[in-house]
């Protein structure tokens, strides 16, 4: 259960509840199967450092046309370099 940061202090950084619950949800499945938490908190629960590392911006959480754009622009900055 997520204490803190609440659920409402991260829908800022979402575009709705649903996608902040999977965006978690993923990033708390990685790091119980042993990625690298990448914030500096202890905590025993997955889904709280998930939160934590969303409230700190270390995790972005895309809409579908967001991440388009982003892969479009990675690829023509690859592109750019050939």
């Amino acid at each position: 259960m997520i204490v803190k940061p609440t659920v409402v202090e991260l829908l800022d950084k979402a575009e709705n509840r649903y996608s902040l619950v999977i965006a978690t949800a993923k990033r708390a499945r990685q790091i119980s199967r042993g990625s690298k938490p990448m914030t500096d908190k202890e905590d025993v629960s997955p889904v709280t450092l998930a939160a934590d590392e969303i409230e700190e911006d270390k995790i972005k959480i895309y809409n579908q046309a967001q991440w388009d754009e982003r892969e479009k622009e990675k690829e023509n900055n690859t592109n750019g370099q050939n």
